[in-house]
């Protein structure tokens, strides 16, 4: 709960056998999580949890065993290596192997919650921060999930209104943002290598994934206005090898 850390950061740590996480960023901004290595803990490994988090750098650390807990919150008993409120973070070069339930959970608020709770703040609709090279394998269900919605856009608490009298912005008054994934590689997952719910102007650049039981990547439903569409470009999906079992 200490707001902007500009200079601060977790560097080369190591968490083994928690029972309740191994890092909380909380009313926390620009923080940077480097090099670090959580094995065989209990609930969402790295958690975000009041959605007004952003600017965080979540850079090549290696995560292992996420197992869930009956004893914590009810989102941790179908825990992620890293649980996601605010989409406005940055993950790169991240490993994260054997999660009970996910690897990445962009698990968007409608609006911020906890002691910040805020309807001012509406991170499902914010712009996204970073996302590339990360890894994600052999988790229970998905490699990566966004869910319920991802719709960025330029003002995120103000609804998108159709303006057909408007020659110079036939679209909308509130235009949606751009938000990138790149190169994510995700294998032998218990259902999908990548999985979107509602997803708006959201692409998803050389992704690799395979061998996992269900799909490769699934969308529910995907916002097409105009040149503002759900996007996957370049991917190599691969539906099962003799090494999917």
């Amino acid at each position: 709960m200490i707001g902007a850390v500009h200079k601060s950061y977790c560097k080369g740590l190591g968490t083994h056998t928690s029972f309740n996480r191994a890092f909380t960023i909380h009313g926390t901004h620009y923080l940077r999580l480097m090099n670090n290595v959580a094995y065989d803990v209990k609930g969402h490994t790295i958690f975000i949890e009041d959605a007004v988090e952003k600017k965080n750098y979540i850079y090549k650390n290696l995560i292992m065993k996420t197992k869930r807990s009956w004893s914590l919150l009810n989102t941790d008993q179908t825990p992620a290596c890293i649980w996601i409120t605010n989409p406005d973070n940055n993950f790169v070069e991240n490993h994260c192997g054997g999660s009970d339930r996910y690897a990445y959970w962009y698990d968007l608020q409608t609006h911020a919650i906890g002691p910040h709770a805020n309807t001012n703040v509406c991170p499902e609709n914010e712009r996204v921060g970073t996302f590339r090279d990360n890894h994600a394998h052999s988790c229970g269900r998905y490699g990566l999930r966004i869910f319920h919605n991802m719709e960025p856009r330029k003002f995120p608490c103000k609804p998108v209104v159709y303006d057909p009298n408007n020659a110079t912005d036939p679209f909308w008054q509130n235009p949606a943002i751009t938000a990138e994934f790149w190169n994510l590689t995700s294998w032998k997952n218990g259902r999908n290598g990548a999985i979107a719910e509602r997803v708006g102007d959201v692409r998803f650049h050389n992704f690799k994934v395979a061998d996992s039981l269900l799909a490769g990547i699934e969308f529910s439903l995907a916002d097409m206005h105009g040149e503002n569409t759900t996007r996957i470009d370049n991917a190599l999906i691969i539906g099962r090898t003799n090494n999917t079992d």
